[in-house]
């Protein structure tokens, strides 16, 4: 920003407008502005329905979860429905795989109702709660309860996609049962012996009616079948742009034991001033924060670590500093704050009142003028997201918003979460996958920086005081 163009802005202070907002803010007639509609991304001319097919402990729930977390990260509505859950919900004390035999009628009969309540808590949130995909999760291995499924969909208005787990490595499965199934609210107080036993029967129960979905057979069906953990893949008649997105998804995930770091760049120059954005280099701190990292990483001593920067001098100094081989993202630069960039809070308050305000009303969609939003930086984002999924072991050094991004994905955080997930400067956070979820390490290197997070202010009205809106502002110099 040149000095003349700092001048025009700081004579008085004016409102911007832009077009995206006018999807989501509305002038009201005394001036003010109204909150009426939150934004949602729409990739369907119709809700979808995902449905799971496999043998116990192959695997179904892990890919349901991730597919959830995944659709929810990019703005796609969804939710999971695990048949299993409601089945425990109903049987309240689980006693063997007796349940689960072919020939046990009451079982049959529970597990069977089970599953058309999942359905009609899917078309309620399909139809009424404004969801745009459900995940089905059950074995779903008949191919007459796989119509059943179909018939219901086409009844309500919905796509089918359906996702085939198959596996026949009996090192996967022990290894699947061990991770997930000890921890199962069905073998509470067994021990390893007993729920291995027990499960491998209650498996049993299942081969002989397994149906797995057949080239021939079910050719008219839009499907994905998962071979051996990923190793083969048989796509079958993707219809629309969000079944594309699922198939690329599942493609890219791996089950691999590995880590993945996540640390921003040193302490900035702009940092310390409490200016926003910039392509400042490193204070003196955070050049010595640059070394520790480096130090910490050797001491980690991690297999085919790789390295990624953004493009932006901050993080390539920090990395120079790790001594070890980077790769520099465009798509990991800081969010673009547009006409706000290299400005503190006081100063966008002071200029931009209304801007700062619509902001903290709704800081992920809000869009900075000729810059972006949290929402924008999202989607940016998918690429290193899904290379994320196909790497190994990795270190990203980003930015705040970035980091903020990426951490929602992994720990399943919501759009109203994102913004102000705290990512302090000089921490390494080491995010390692587990069954279902994320296990998250906190390691601080022991270097001071300045605070530059800031937490949503209570009063976030247009009309506030300056002191109101700047009341959560973090102390700089």
């Amino acid at each position: 920003m040149t000095s003349n163009e700092y001048h025009i802005m700081a004579t008085s202070p004016r409102e911007l407008t832009q077009n995206p907002l006018k999807k989501i803010w509305m002038p009201w007639k005394n001036g003010l502005f109204v909150h009426i509609l939150q934004r949602r991304v729409c990739m369907t001319n119709c809700p979808t329905l995902i449905v799971t097919v496999g043998l116990p402990a192959r695997g179904k729930t892990y890919i349901s979860k991730k597919l959830t977390r995944y659709l929810n990260w990019i703005g796609v509505p969804t939710k999971e429905f695990n048949v299993g859950q409601y089945r425990r919900e109903c049987v309240k004390i689980y006693k063997s795989f007796e349940f689960f035999r072919p020939d046990n009628e009451e079982g049959l009969k529970i597990r069977r109702q089970c599953a058309l309540t999942a359905l009609n808590d899917v078309c309620q949130y399909l139809t009424v709660e404004g969801g745009q995909v459900a995940v089905f999760d059950a074995t779903n291995t008949t191919r007459e309860r796989r119509w059943t499924i179909t018939r219901f969909a086409e009844q309500n208005g919905f796509k089918v996609f359906f996702v085939e787990s198959v596996c026949e490595d009996p090192d996967v499965i022990a290894e699947n049962i061990a991770q997930v199934k000890l921890g199962s609210p069905d073998y509470i107080d067994c021990n390893t012996e007993e729920v291995i036993e027990d499960f491998m029967k209650r498996i049993k129960c299942y081969e002989n009616s397994y149906q797995p979905l057949d080239e021939v057979l079910d050719r008219d069906l839009s499907y994905i079948k998962i071979m051996d953990v990923g190793r083969r893949y048989l796509v079958n008649r993707v219809l629309d742009h969000i079944q594309s997105r699922i198939v690329y998804y599942l493609m890219n995930i791996h089950i691999t034991p590995r880590s993945i770091y996540l640390c921003r760049h040193g302490e900035s120059d702009l940092n310390v001033k409490g200016r926003i954005g910039g392509d400042s280099g490193l204070s003196g701190r955070g050049k010595e924060f640059a070394k520790c990292l480096g130090k910490f990483i050797q001491e980690q001593n991690i297999k085919n670590l790789k390295v990624w920067t953004s493009q932006m001098k901050r993080t390539i100094q920090t990395a120079e500093a790790v001594a070890v081989p980077y790769e520099q993202w465009k798509a990991l630069n800081e969010i673009d704050a547009g006409v706000c960039e290299e400005m503190t809070y006081e100063e966008i308050q002071v200029h931009f009142p209304v801007e700062f305000s619509l902001r903290d009303q709704d800081k992920y969609r809000y869009r900075y003028p000729k810059g972006e939003s949290y929402e924008d930086l999202v989607q940016r984002l998918e690429p290193v997201i899904m290379e994320l999924e196909r790497q190994e072991n990795v270190l990203v050094i980003c930015h705040q918003a970035v980091m903020r991004c990426l951490l929602a994905y992994f720990l399943d955080k919501s759009a109203e979460e994102l913004p102000y997930l705290k990512c302090p400067l000089h921490t390494v956070l080491k995010l390692t996958p587990v069954a279902y979820g994320c296990k998250v390490e906190s390691v601080w290197l022991n270097v001071e920086a300045v605070n530059t997070h800031r937490d949503r202010p209570e009063n976030v009205d247009i009309s506030r005081m300056p002191e109101e809106a700047l009341f959560t502002v973090p102390a700089h110099q």
